[in-house]
Parts: C-alpha cells; sequence; structure tokens
C-alpha cells in the first residue's frame, strides 16, 4: 500500500545538458499531472506524463524540470534581427522628430529586452530527453519509495484502527440480545404504574414484545460489519491501489452504524456508536491519504 504524498529528486548529466527533476505528491481522487518545463520541452509532456502514471495512479503530481548547458557544450547567442531593425528604425525616426541625427550606441542595443538571446532558445527536446529521461526515473524511484514507507505506516495505523473498531461492533454484539429483555421490564413497569394488571403472557403483551424484537434486531448489520472487515483486510494486503475502495468501505461501514443506532433505540449501544463513529472518522480521513 502506498501513500498519496511524496517527493523524489534526481539529477543527470551528459556532455550537452544538466538535468535536475523534483516531483512532488499531494492527495487527490483522481490523477493529475502537473509538468513545469521549459517551453522549448512542451513536446516532451506525453512521455513525462505516461512515466508518471506508470508510477502513481491517483494524486496530484507536481514535476518540475530545470534544465541547464553542460559544461562540455558552448552556450549560445540568439540575435533577433528584425527587433533590432525596429530598434535603429525608432532611433532613425526620433532623429527626423528633432531634426538632427541620433546614433544608437552598443550600450542600447544591450539594454533593449529581447535584441540578444542566451540560454536555452536553441534547446533540442530529443537531445534533452537523453538527460531528463534518467534524472525523471531517479526522482520517481525516490518518489515511489517514500510513497511506500509513508504507506506501511498508514496500513499500520489503520489496522490497529479497526481493531478498535471491531472491539466496539463486539461490544454491541454482546448488547444487543440483552435490548428487548429491557423492553420487557419496561412494558411491565408501565402496565403496572397505569394500573393495568395484564398477565405478562397474555397474547398482546408477547406480540408487542415480538414487534419491538423485531424491529431492534440489528444482527443483518452486524454480520455485514464483519464482512466489511474481512473485505477492509483484503484490501490493505492487495496489490492493486486499495485507495478507492477503502474509501466506499468508510461509507458503508457508517451507514451500518447508523442503521445499528436508529434500530437499536438503546442509550448503552447508542453511546458505543458514538465512540465507533468517531475512530470512524479517523479511519476515513487517513484513507484520503491512500493511493
Amino acid at each position: 500500500m502506498h501513500s498519496m504524498t511524496g517527493f523524489g529528486r534526481g539529477s543527470a548529466t551528459s556532455e550537452t545538458w544538466h538535468a535536475a527533476v523534483e516531483i512532488s505528491a499531494v492527495n487527490r481522487k483522481q490523477a493529475e499531472v502537473v509538468v513545469q518545463a521549459p517551453r522549448e520541452l512542451s513536446e516532451l509532456d506525453g512521455r513525462i506524463r505516461k512515466a508518471v502514471l506508470g508510477v502513481v495512479s491517483r494524486g496530484r503530481i507536481q514535476v518540475s524540470i530545470n534544465l541547464e548547458r553542460g559544461q562540455g557544450s558552448l552556450a549560445s547567442i540568439r540575435v533577433d534581427k528584425m527587433l533590432a531593425q525596429a530598434f535603429h528604425q525608432a532611433f532613425v525616426e526620433l532623429g527626423q522628430a528633432i531634426g538632427q541625427e541620433v546614433t544608437p550606441t552598443a550600450a542600447d542595443y544591450l539594454r533593449q529586452p529581447g535584441i540578444l538571446n542566451t540560454g536555452t532558445a536553441d534547446i533540442d527536446a530529443e537531445d534533452a530527453w537523453q538527460t531528463i529521461k534518467p534524472a525523471l526515473d531517479e526522482a520517481l524511484a525516490a518518489l515511489a519509495m517514500m510513497r511506500e514507507t509513508e504507506g506501511s505506516h498508514l496500513m499500520q495505523d489503520l489496522l490497529a484502527r479497526l481493531e478498535a473498531l471491531a472491539a466496539y461492533v463486539a461490544k454491541i454484539t454482546a448488547d444487543a440480545p440483552a435490548r428487548p429483555v429491557r423492553q420487557r421490564e419496561l412494558l411491565d413497569k408501565r402496565l403496572r404504574d397505569a394500573g393495568l394488571d395484564l398477565d405478562p403472557a397474555d397474547e398482546r403483551v408477547l406480540r408487542e414484545l415480538a414487534l419491538f424484537a423485531d424491529r431492534c434486531d440489528v444482527s443483518e448489520e452486524l454480520t455485514r460489519l464483519d464482512s466489511h472487515f474481512v473485505k477492509f483486510r483484503e484490501y490493505l494486503d492487495a496489490a492493486e491501489p486499495p485507495g478507492r475502495a477503502l474509501d466506499f468501505l468508510c461509507q458503508e461501514l457508517f451507514r451500518e452504524f447508523n442503521t445499528i443506532g436508529s434500530k437499536a433505540n438503546d442509550a448503552g449501544i447508542a453511546q458505543t456508536i458514538v465512540e465507533a463513529k468517531t475512530e470512524l472518522e479517523k479511519i476515513r480521513e487517513q484513507v484520503q491519504n491512500v493511493e
């Protein structure tokens, strides 16, 4: 089992390029990959996303790629000829406007943004990919290791909380059969208080008790809870990412506890239900971190 949160970093160097890749992952119901890289590498987005989705299936994954020229590569300078000519023409027009020649200096051209461009403007994406790919693989491996480590901690926490939840269910299972007995005692008391001397074996009394016992019977819900606990543990041990399945099971567990609370009509059981739902809420919060 893996957590959805993690971080990984990788780097690689060739004669031409040095690539540094950082990957961070946070919780999200679906998979979302966000790539931050030089504009000239946009054609590599598909390959980067495919590599990431081969490792993760859920979460928001942000991939940051920094690309610099290697020491064995000469930096290139590009001249924007159209912009330089437009800049020169502007000085010609300025001279005509004031009635004297205005000649720009080299410093004027250097101060004008965009005329001289240095750096990664001439990136060859295919060439750069040969350096980015190993850095990306290294970052993904580090990310997967961190997610797996955190996932093992999450599993231990979930198993412990599941045991606590099973203990609450065991208490309800032990208390539930006594509920019809208490109802019979309560009914007898009410009849006596009302001055009605009815035989406890009276058919009307027995029918009322039988209807109540049927209404407050929670054996079906308890059986389903036990089944959900077994399935929960199976999902935790499964090879496939269990996050969505665990989230669904939490909803089903919550529904069963709600039904028991409404059917049992007992203060003691109601208190146990409150404690169980509090523990279940903690489980649901942790499940939101599971891939």
